[in-house]
């Protein structure tokens, strides 16, 4: 699957899949765009409609804090720290409030964001007791020397940073995730097998955001409480820069999500823009390349924007909760 924006007056199917839209050619004032995910692993088109709404009103609400925050003349890296702090705050999602636990019973989280107009980044991995790790993922850009701090280190950094959250681990407890916990632990029983083996659903649940701000500069962030069951201090690609999240003004930003062991492999929001600066060719065509052709189908999927304000969302799974806009056009808001 693949959504495409492009900014001008003209709309082409260019399958039963995939749509385009269009505008001017380089970027104005009053332009900015922003997109969010919140994972490919997408519920069943069978759950209750009323299940369905909540999902769908969740990112519609981000999306109008992000679309409102742009409009004001917000940055894109203040804009996509807000709306994925949003996202963490929200127990529907597999980031914060909504982590996963892994095999011990704990949440583990994992966080980063990228400047395109400086490509600084900072990001974090493991934490425990960090209310909202996009936010130690920013002071890690802002206050360090570093890009990435993980586990003990990264605790031991936020207790310098007053104006970090800190909760108990009782805080990122969800009924819905502990049962999803019990059926992978009992799963693994039963094939006398000691390696998470998740649901698709479970292991492509993540939270990003990506934005181009009316100054022209791009930002990206993303989220997770990481893979149900994980053991030995897992870490996949959500706070691994290059892999999960990228941003750079010269070409787009990019936030991922999907099986994370196959994005640090073969590095898949870099690839995009690296399409994009070395070979010249368009947001779509780079996003449709990495996910169809680098990608094996199922493994998930990226939201991204580049420097003209162009959108594209693209996936080769069942689907990706998924919200985007641009300031001359409506909210959308999808799941399949």
């Amino acid at each position: 699957m693949l959504t495409f924006i492009r900014r001008t007056t003209t709309i082409l199917v260019f399958s039963s899949l995939a749509l385009i839209m269009g505008c001017a050619s380089s970027p104005a004032r009053e332009d900015w765009a922003i997109a969010i995910h919140a994972g490919a692993g997408v519920i069943s088109k069978d759950t209750p409609v009323e299940e369905v709404a909540t999902y769908k009103a969740s990112l519609a609400a981000a999306l109008d804090h992000g679309r409102a925050m742009l409009a004001s003349g917000a940055t894109a890296m203040d804009t996509v720290e807000s709306v994925v702090e949003m996202l963490e705050n929200n127990p529907l999602f597999n980031a914060g409030k909504g982590a996963v636990y892994n095999a011990e019973g704990g949440h583990e989280l994992d966080s980063s964001i990228m400047d395109g107009s400086t490509l600084g980044c900072g990001a974090v991995a493991g934490v425990t007791t960090v209310k909202n790790p996009i936010h130690l993922a920013r002071r890690v850009m802002e206050k360090t020397p570093h890009v990435l701090l993980s586990g003990a280190g990264a605790e031991a950094f936020a207790d310098t940073q007053s104006d970090i959250a800190r909760v108990s681990q009782d805080y990122f407890h969800t009924e819905k995730r502990l049962k999803s916990l019990k059926r992978v632990l009992r799963r693994q029983a039963k094939e006398h097998s000691s390696i998470p083996q998740p649901s698709l659903s479970e292991l492509k649940s993540t939270v990003g955001c990506v934005v181009l701000d009316l100054g022209g500069n791009l930002a990206a962030a993303t989220s997770t409480g990481g893979m149900t069951a994980k053991r030995f201090g897992r870490v996949g690609d959500s706070p691994i820069i290059g892999a999960g999240t990228y941003a750079a003004n010269d070409t787009c930003a990019v936030s991922c999500t999907g099986t994370g062991e196959e994005y640090i492999r073969h590095g898949v929001a870099r690839d995009v823009a690296d399409r994009m600066r070395y070979l010249g060719v368009s947001l779509e065509k780079a996003t449709k390349s990495v996910i169809f052709d680098v990608l094996k189908a199922g493994d998930g999927g990226l939201i991204s924007v580049d420097r003209r304000g162009n959108i594209a969302l693209t996936f080769n799974t069942l689907g990706m909760f998924r919200a985007w806009a641009t300031a001359s056009g409506p909210n959308h808001v999808a799941i399949w």
